[in-house]
């Protein structure tokens, strides 16, 4: 048995409370998806780079939020720009859709 002293306690204490993030629901409106993604548009140029989307992924506990990153903008980066723009973002739904698991859905239904 590890003996954990009084400091160490504090560390741990201190960092599950960092590790609860905002989650986004598995299920949520297109403009609820935006308005998450949002969140890590760290420029708020209204495109994702790989590096945001990574940060957005990872909020999501993902262990391999880089890979799935660079899948993502396999899959959605259409003009091979580096970002997802706002032309390309149905298609980074679609992959979350199939990859994440996450049901996006107009918000009329």
């Amino acid at each position: 048995e590890r003996v954990v002293g009084k400091e160490s306690t504090k560390k741990i204490a201190n960092m599950a409370f960092l590790c609860v993030p905002l989650l986004p629901q598995r299920e949520m409106t297109v403009e609820e998806f935006k308005a998450w993604l949002r969140r890590f548009d760290g420029d708020r140029d209204g495109r994702l780079t790989r590096e945001e989307l990574q940060r957005a992924l990872h909020s999501l506990h993902r262990w391999s939020a880089w890979w799935r990153a660079r899948q993502a903008m396999k899959a959605a980066d259409a003009n091979r720009n580096g970002c997802i723009d706002t032309d390309e973002m149905d298609k980074l739904i679609n992959y979350a859709q199939q990859h994440l698991h996450m049901k996006i859905y107009d918000g009329c239904t």
